[in-house]
């Protein structure tokens, strides 16, 4: 027994697979992954920038210019340059770009120092400016245009009240009159009194007294510049007559009418007169006694005269001083202008 051979089976481990090849494949793949980030780097690049973006990478990576011109001063007496025609270039100098700047407008070709977008910045900048300070002359002429305006119609009412306090065949009729600025202008109102109509019950035609009170409302209006609107209102009464389809409306609408024609004959240019309207009951007086006798009256809006629309300065009149375009004689501060000038005028021209 001690004699027999005895097998003695020897095994070896080997290594892994990964053990085999080791970690090159990494770094292979690495690479690679680089390389298409720096494609699609480079696809992004060439969708994203201009024309000019791409031709000045283009110069950066070809810096050196050639020159068409030979050397020498060139023509019948032109020699010859020491180096070669064309630009020189240095093995030791770092590449750059040349860059031909265009004068922009308003400039020369010496210039140099100025660009065109710093000018265009500034240009923009400078105009803003300007816009904005016609802006604000605008906004201070129209409040002076305003407060010219308050300070006439201020003078009109006073003119009209002490005129009617004055003349004996208007004595009590300042009750029959309201006066008030509003944002669309000056509105002179002529209204009926319980008992104390200014129209006969049912007429277009005036009273006498009520002539002579619109008549004197067109002496103090007459010099003014301003546009006039004249209004016919009635109370909300239905209107009894024998014409079929006559109602308020047509009442009022003719009151209107023979309002703006006593104005005319008292002095008003009818030129001046944009609008006529009746209004019947819809725009009341009293709005919580629509029948009451006050709402019957004839309303006369002096219009507001439209903002100015350039910074312009007005006219000097013959004293020197800037002109109002108020009534001549009411404020020695405000000269007012000639009531009939010529279109192209420089200056106060009466033909």
């Amino acid at each position: 027994m001690a004699n027999e051979n005895v097998v003695i089976i020897k095994r070896s481990k080997k290594g892994g697979h990964a053990a085999h090849h080791g970690g090159a494949w990494k770094v292979a793949y690495a690479d690679f992954v680089t390389a298409m980030m720096a494609f699609f780097l480079l696809l992004w690049l060439l969708n994203a920038t201009t024309e000019a973006q791409k031709a000045g990478i283009a110069d950066y990576f070809s810096p050196t210019s050639l020159s068409m011109s030979s050397g020498g001063a060139g023509g019948m007496l032109g020699g010859q340059s020491i180096s070669s025609p064309g630009a020189l270039t240095s093995r030791t100098a770092v590449p750059s770009v040349s860059l031909e700047l265009k004068p922009t407008s308003g400039a020369t070709a010496g210039d140099a120092e100025e660009e065109g977008g710093a000018n265009d910045k500034d240009k923009s900048a400078e105009q803003a400016m300007a816009e904005a300070e016609a802006e604000a002359a605008l906004q201070k002429m129209r409040q002076q245009q305003i407060e010219t305006e308050n300070a006439q119609f201020e003078e009109t009412e006073k003119e009209i009240r002490l005129a009617i306090e004055k003349n004996p065949d208007l004595k009590g009729l300042e009750e029959h009159l309201l006066i008030d600025q509003t944002p669309e202008g000056l509105r002179i109102q002529v209204i009926d009194r319980e008992g104390k109509p200014m129209y006969a019950s049912g007429s277009t035609t005036m009273l006498p007294r009520t002539q002579k009170l619109v008549a004197q409302i067109a002496l103090a209006i007459k010099t003014l510049p301003n546009k006039v609107k004249v209004a016919g209102h009635t109370d909300s009464t239905p209107f009894k007559s024998k014409k079929k389809g006559y109602s308020n409306w047509e009442l009022s609408g003719e009151r209107a009418q023979e309002s703006r024609r006593v104005l005319v004959e008292g002095g008003l240019d009818s030129d001046r007169v944009v609008a006529v309207e009746g209004r019947a009951a819809r725009d009341p007086l009293l709005p919580d006694d629509t029948t009451s006798p006050r709402n019957r009256r004839i309303s006369i809006m002096l219009l507001r005269q439209p903002p100015p629309k350039n910074a312009k300065a007005p006219a000097p009149d013959a004293s020197g001083a800037p002109s109002t375009g108020g009534k001549p004689g009411t404020d020695a501060r405000k000269p007012a202008l000639p009531t009939n000038l010529n279109k192209d005028w420089t200056g106060p021209r009466v033909r």
